[in-house]
C-alpha cells in the first residue's frame, strides 16, 4: 500500500514538509486506542533468533532507525512500534538551533537517494532530555555534534555538554564528525584532533559508576590511510565501535538532473551502499573483526542488509530505505537477517 498508494502522494510533495505532515499524523494516529499494538503486531519481528548483544546491549533485532529522521526525539517510541530494535536520536547540540537556510532536502528519485543539507536543526538537548525521560524499554543511541556557532577549537565543550545531559537517557552515543553540512566539522577526523575530542568524551564517560558504549560515525570518503589512523584512535581511547557510514559528497554515477546532482549537501540512499560497504569491510579486516560496526548507508532492501552482515556489520541501520520503501522494509530486512542466520 505505501508504495503504491502513499509514497506518490507524498513524493509529489517538498521533502521537509513531507517529513514534518509524515510526523503529525503519526503523532495524532497513535493516539488512537489499540493502534500502537496492531502496528507491532503487522510491522514487528518477534523471534529470539534477531536478539543481538553488541557492547553489553541486548537489542531485539539488529535493524535501527539512522539518526537524522527523528532528531528531536518526538516520535521515537512511535517508530518502534515499526519493528526497529533500535532508535538513534539526533544530531543533537546543547543550543536549539535552526540549521541551514531551506529548501535544504532533495530527492534524487531517479536514483533512489536524497541530498540534505539540514545543518544540525534540533529542538536543543533540554527539550530532547525531557522527552527522553519517559521512555521504559526502547533502546535508544543519543547522536551528538557541535552548534554551528561553536569554533572548532571549542567543539569538545559541545559535545560534552551533550554527553553530560543525555547520559542518564540514551543506550549509548554516537559522536557525529563526518556531517558534510556543518563548516569544518569533518576536520575533527583528523587524527589528532579526534583523539583528543574522543579522549575527553572518555574521561567522562569513565567517571560514571557503570560507562556508556561510545561509537564513532564516520565519512564513506575517507582515504585509507585516514581510515587506519580512525581505526588507530578506537583502539587508543577504547571506544566501543564505529558507525559506517554518515552520507557523501560524492556525485559519482547519477541519474538525476544536474540541478539536482550539483546541490550541495550530503548524499543518501541507493548510490552510498558499495562505497559504505567498501569502508565497513576495510574496517573490519584491518582491525580484525575486533571493533564492532553498525552498517548504515544505501540499504534499500534485504539484499542490502545481508551485504553490509557479510562485509562485518553487527547492526544496521535505515534512513533512506525506510523513505523509499516505507515501513514494511523494517519486517521484510529482520526476516532476511534471520533466514540468512539460520543458513549460517
Amino acid at each position: 500500500m505505501y508504495k503504491t498508494l502513499l509514497k506518490p502522494i507524498l513524493f509529489s510533495i517538498d521533502p521537509e514538509k513531507v517529513h514534518d505532515i509524515t510526523f503529525f499524523l503519526i503523532a495524532i494516529f497513535f493516539k488512537i486506542p489499540l493502534v500502537k499494538f496492531f502496528v507491532s503486531k503487522i510491522f514487528s519481528s518477534q523471534n529470539h533468533l534477531l536478539e543481538t548483544e553488541l557492547f553489553g546491549i541486548k537489542f531485539p533485532n539488529p535493524v535501527g532507525l539512522a539518526a537524522g529522521f527523528d532528531k528531536n526525539a518526538k516520535l521515537y517510541k512511535e517508530f518502534s512500534c515499526f519493528g526497529f530494535g533500535f532508535i538513534e536520536i539526533g544530531t543533537v547540540t546543547p543550543i536549539a538551533q535552526e540549521g541551514n537556510p531551506k529548501k535544504r532536502l532533495f530527492r534524487l528519485i531517479k536514483d533512489d537517494a536524497i541530498i540534505n543539507r539540514m545543518g544540525f536543526n534540533n529542538d536543543g538537548v533540554d527539550k530532547v532530555v525531557e522527552r527522553l525521560k519517559t521512555n521504559k524499554n526502547i533502546i535508544v543511541g543519543g547522536n551528538i555534534g557541535k552548534n554551528k556557532i561553536t569554533e572548532i577549537s571549542s567543539a569538545v565543550n559541545d559535545y560534552l555538554i551533550c554527553f553530560e545531559k543525555l547520559f542518564p537517557h540514551v543506550h549509548y552515543f554516537a559522536i557525529n564528525v563526518s556531517s558534510p553540512n556543518t563548516e569544518n566539522l569533518r576536520d575533527l577526523q583528523h587524527k589528532e584532533s579526534l583523539k583528543f575530542l574522543l579522549q575527553a568524551i572518555q574521561k567522562k564517560n569513565n567517571s560514571y559508576p557503570s560507562p556508556k558504549p561510545v561509537l564513532l560515525k564516520i565519512a564513506p570518503d575517507l582515504s585509507e590511510n585516514e581510515l587506519m589512523d580512525i581505526v588507530d584512535v578506537v583502539v587508543e581511547t577504547s571506544i566501543d565501535g564505529i558507525i559506517a557510514t554518515n552520507t557523501t559528497t560524492s556525485r559519482e554515477d547519477l541519474s538525476s538532473s544536474e540541478d539536482l546532482i550539483n546541490e550541495k549537501g550530503g548524499l543518501s540512499g541507493k548510490p552510498l551502499s558499495n562505497k559504505s560497504i567498501d569502508v565497513i569491510k576495510f574496517l573490519h579486516e584491518k582491525s580484525k573483526g575486533s571493533i564492532p560496526i553498525i552498517g548504515v548507508g544505501g540499504i534499500m532492501n534485504p539484499k542490502d542488509a545481508i551485504d553490509k552482515i557479510k562485509a562485518g556489520a553487527s547492526l544496521i541501520q535505515l534512513y533512506s530505505g525506510f523513505v523509499y520503501g516505507g515501513p514494511a522494509i523494517v519486517k521484510q530486512i529482520n526476516n532476511a537477517i534471520l533466514d540468512y542466520r539460520l543458513n549460517q
